[in-house]
């Protein structure tokens, strides 16, 4: 068993299952606040008990990102020790201003939300959903800083000693902060939870629809959600292009590897679908759009692209992984856009709340924003590889030398174990909340 790989496991299953719930904070934190805003307009009894069926769900939500979230931080310093100590004083940083600034504000006031309605006035419930929406998003700002840092690192110097690497050093805050691919990144992350986050919504509001229950909330909570779906997976089709424009400029050996182009290429393809064989060095079944990846790239359909083999062979990404993912990512990217498209025809012709077809496939369809973000994020991390930090530290050389292996798979086993149960108990208490309905909700909280 090889420690290391073990790590990367453990790290991506801890990560992978944490990943499920900030994208849902990040939506439900933004329709509340629009829901809340339209009760402090009206004063319409309906949006505030939308609003309180909400925040009951978003208080669920932001429980389990807490719960699983800070095991993350423990393991920079078990398996990753390393690591954190080579890039800690740049890498702490943002971590720390996420704790300190964004989520005991985001805490603080969601307690407001969820045990105060009837303790504070109308304007200062509205002020509180704001600023828990804004702590949700700059929680989430702060924790791109630093995972950006890593993809294409900027303000720091290496200190080195008898060429070993011994420490990065923070010299220039904003341009650390300001990196090559931040506000990209963010922009791209914001849209995915808004994504995730109204299709959630408007999933439960579907399904009240077709057992006809709570059915003047449902209305108002599936057209707020739908038309936040609509507007975010439209922007998210020109923010997905910009960030890999991104990636193809800053780490162009990783959108190689996205695009399985093994060779350097004048007037590039644009991949569809293939099975990319890294041995043989050539893609299967492959479905390809000619020039296509030039032009989206360079805006030139002759431009040259820069394949795998331009790159030293122990630099390389693997192939199979961040090309299965990134190409899941885009076709459903696609599919929302679709799905957005006939709302907002049934939206438009009034035919919204009772094409039960379509309420069905909201339904169905709304764990696949989930999906979409796990693989794109399992692309933009796998791709990086062999780097932790890109062209600054390696994977392999960032792990902790003195946890062995078999201790890693056991955390591996136990924490995979924890993670189903509580996944479970999650799942248990949504159904529960969703089966009362916001008619139950009492004012002023539980």
């Amino acid at each position: 068993m090889d420690a290391v790989l073990l790590s990367r496991i453990q790290f991506g299953v801890t990560a992978g299952f944490h990943f499920i719930f900030p994208p849902l904070t990040f939506g439900l934190t933004f329709i509340i606040f629009i829901i809340e805003t339209m009760f402090l307009k009206s004063g319409e009894e309906i949006f505030r008990k939308i609003s309180s069926f909400l925040i009951k769900l978003l208080g669920l939500v932001f429980v389990m990102g807490v719960a699983t979230g800070i095991v993350l931080e423990f393991s920079f310093g078990t398996n990753w020790s390393t690591y954190s100590r080579v890039v800690g004083d740049i890498f702490g940083a943002p971590l720390a201003a996420e704790a300190i600034i964004a989520f005991f504000l985001e805490s603080v006031f969601l307690g407001v939300l969820i045990f105060g309605r009837a303790r504070v006035s109308r304007r200062v419930f509205w002020l509180s959903a704001f600023l828990v929406f804004f702590a949700s998003h700059m929680s989430g700002l702060w924790i791109i800083v630093a995972n950006s840092w890593m993809q294409t690192p900027a303000g720091f110097e290496k200190v080195v000693v008898n060429g070993v690497l011994q420490k990065v050093t923070l010299t220039d805050f904003t341009a650390a902060f300001l990196n090559g691919s931040t506000i990209i990144r963010y922009i791209h992350v914001v849209l995915a939870g808004w994504i995730t986050g109204s299709l959630f919504a408007a999933a439960i509001a579907a399904w009240y629809l077709i057992k006809k229950r709570h059915e003047e909330a449902a209305r108002h909570i599936l057209k707020v959600s739908l038309i936040v779906f609509i507007c975010s997976a439209l922007l998210q089709l020109g923010s997905g292009h910009a960030h890999s424009v991104q990636v193809a400029k800053t780490q162009p050996e990783k959108m190689a590897a996205f695009e399985a182009l093994w060779n350097t290429t004048t007037g590039a393809p644009l991949a569809i679908f293939g099975i990319p064989v890294e041995s043989e060095q050539k893609t299967y079944l492959e479905i390809s759009i000619p020039r296509m990846l030039s032009l989206l790239i360079d805006l030139d359909p002759n431009s040259k692209v820069a394949g795998l083999n331009d790159f030293p062979e122990n630099e390389r990404p693997p192939v199979l992984l961040p090309y299965m993912s990134y190409h899941t990512m885009i076709g459903l990217g696609m599919l929302f856009i679709g799905i957005a498209f006939l709302g907002g025809v049934l939206l438009v012709t009034g035919k919204l709340y009772t094409a039960a077809w379509y309420l069905w496939g909201l339904i169905l369809l709304a764990p696949l924003p989930h999906i979409a973000n796990e693989t794109g994020w399992i692309a933009a991390e796998v791709g990086r590889q062999p780097w932790v930090v890109y062209k600054i530290l390696r994977t392999a050389d960032a792990a902790s030398v003195v946890v062995p292996a078999w201790q890693i798979l056991f955390s591996l086993i136990m924490f995979s174990a924890i993670y189903l149960l509580l996944f479970m108990m999650f799942i248990m208490l949504l159904v529960k909340f969703v089966k009362t309905g916001p008619e139950e909700v009492r004012e002023g909280g539980y």
